[in-house]
């Protein structure tokens, strides 16, 4: 449910100056084009420029530039997207948990739930499972032996924890997020796969957010690794092993092979692939297809998907493409044959 604030109590909560009424209330968000003057919104593309001037929202954040053609009152950020995100917050503030165990759940006697923790219907929670305060596991949820969970963490619903995960404080994750599942590791016996027993654990650090069906497998021998603050969209599959570093956040769809490790703050568009055994250093920002099959140790932005083009124009390219081994063969030679004429050429001059 979202609460109202005032305009002077925004400013004094966020740290920034405002122009305008004081007194101006808001008690929902919008955008430009649809708020009304209950709304907060924000600037944050020069290109909404023209929504600005028609907008009927009670209170804007924007940068101190364009505070002369609002026609409302303001928050002067110098970052109005983030400063809108932290005023979101206070205008929807997360519903208190009301600790409990409903009545459909199913508690090992071993399990220590904290009295102030909720764990909704028809979750499991088994053999040595410790859930720390103030959590919330929401409904169908099943956290597997010795799983631990960190104080003010949400698993919202159908949230899978495996054998002895870990999972820090502050942590949030969506529906359907499977986490500590058995790595993909097999060992071949002629043409027959042997399992190879995953013993690791998966362990996430603080403020970690898993979104909706993305998995993450535990370790081989030594843990999977989602460091502090890593942020992972839908449909995401982090392989056994895998390291990924502090303040990190990958888009959906991509998918990271076993045993590869990623830096602090780095950034993963959306259906990036990386094979195994990789070293991402810190600050490193791969666009989205990228196809990432060699180490990057060093910070910068590396793509490598195929813009999309007219279908004409890609047919002629893959075309070419076919050709690519014959002309480069072809290039080989005429440069030797150019090298043989000037090493003759050289030869002749007096």
């Amino acid at each position: 449910m979202a609460v109202t604030w005032r305009l002077d109590e925004l400013g004094a909560r966020l740290d920034v100056p405002f122009v305008g009424d004081p007194g101006t209330q808001v008690s929902r968000v919008a955008d430009l084009a649809s708020a009304e003057p209950d709304c907060l919104t924000f600037l944050g593309d020069p290109s909404y420029r023209k929504a600005l001037a028609e907008t009927r929202a009670g209170v804007v954040i924007l940068t101190e530039d364009d505070a002369a053609a609002c026609p409302a009152a303001a928050l002067i950020s110098p970052n109005p997207y983030l400063c809108f995100s932290k005023a979101a917050r206070l205008l929807y503030p997360p519903v208190p948990v009301q600790g409990g165990i409903h009545a459909s759940a199913v508690v090992h006697p071993s399990a220590r739930v904290d009295p102030s923790a909720w764990v909704g219907p028809l979750s499991v929670i088994e053999a040595g499972v410790q859930i720390g305060p103030r959590v919330f596991v929401g409904p169908g949820c099943i956290l597997g032996e010795e799983v631990r969970v960190g104080a003010d963490s949400r698993l919202v619903a159908r949230v899978t924890l495996c054998w002895r995960t870990q999972v820090g404080e502050r942590a949030l994750i969506h529906p359907g997020a499977v986490i500590g599942r058995s790595g993909f590791g097999f060992a071949k016996d002629g043409k027959r796969w042997v399992r190879i027993p995953q013993v690791g654990r998966a362990v996430l650090g603080d403020d970690v957010e898993i979104g909706a069906n993305t998995t993450v497998d535990r370790g081989a021998i030594e843990d999977t690794v989602i460091g502090d603050g890593v942020k992972l969209d839908n449909q995401i599959q982090i392989g056994h092993n895998v390291q990924i570093g502090e303040n990190s956040a990958m888009a959906a769809n991509s998918g990271i092979s076993g045993s590869t490790r990623i830096g602090r703050n780095c950034t993963i568009a959306g259906a990036v692939g990386m094979a195994g055994h990789l070293g991402i250093g810190d600050d490193v920002h791969f666009t989205g297809m990228a196809m990432v099959t060699r180490s990057f140790p060093e910070p910068g932005s590396y793509s490598s998907g195929i813009p999309a083009m007219p279908s004409g124009e890609w047919r002629r390219n893959v075309a070419r493409f076919r050709h690519l081994d014959e002309l480069s063969r072809r290039l080989k030679q005429l440069e030797a044959r150019v090298a043989t004429l000037s090493a003759a050429q050289r030869q002749e001059e007096p």
